[in-house]
């Protein structure tokens, strides 16, 4: 059976919301955001900087939650989550998929060092500043790309699980301006889903 290591308030989150949405089954290890937890040398054998998400498939063990989300999808289950590469959504898929990571994620990985990690001696607002403000920029390409449509490439797949936990996070952090229209009708949508109100119900 499929394992999570899992830390609530991660991507972690993306992972789970896949496997519900695929109704694969799968345990999940629900571990304390502490470094006794994430550091420890059993979780380091899993992952070598002890982080999260970790997914076990019998002998094998992958980390990254992209890569994670591919490998349950080519290996397990596709469920029409992840179009034909002769299909016209395609190329938007792959874009979708990875403006996560590329775009979305980085900013808001300096908000949540900024805002939560660092003791409040450490912090700076401007800093601070800086890193919501280029989030907000990354999200205009996609709140314009969500003219029209309920999900990114159409239909929901798995760019949404990747790019839409990202969006939840952000507007959970303030960061969706009230100008985005899109961006908050998408947020709704991927938030009434069942599985994705399972997922987050971890967080």
């Amino acid at each position: 059976m499929l394992k999570v290591h899992f830390v609530a308030g991660t991507r972690a989150g993306r992972v789970v919301w896949l496997l519900e949405e695929l109704g694969l089954k799968y345990e999940v290890n629900i571990m304390p955001f502490t470094k006794e937890g994430l550091k420890s040398s059993e979780h380091r054998a899993r992952h070598a900087l002890g982080r999260v998400p970790v997914l076990e498939d019998g002998d094998i063990t992958i980390f990254e939650s992209g890569a994670i989300i591919d490998y349950i999808i080519e290996r397990h289950k596709n469920g029409g989550l992840k179009p034909g590469s002769e299909t016209q959504e395609f190329p938007s898929y792959l874009q979708w998929f990875h403006y996560c990571e590329g775009m979305v994620m980085p900013p808001m990985n300096q908000i949540v060092v900024q805002k939560f990690l660092l003791p409040p001696d450490r912090r700076d607002a401007n800093v601070l500043r800086q890193a919501e403000n280029l989030l907000t920029k990354a999200l205009v390409p996609v709140n314009e790309a969500l003219e029209g449509k309920d999900y990114l490439i159409g239909n929901f797949s798995a760019a949404d699980v990747m790019l839409g936990h990202a969006c939840f996070m952000a507007n959970r952090n303030g960061c969706v301006s009230g100008e985005m229209h899109n961006m908050h009708r998408y947020i709704s949508n991927i938030e009434s889903r069942g599985a994705f109100k399972k997922a987050i119900e971890m967080q």
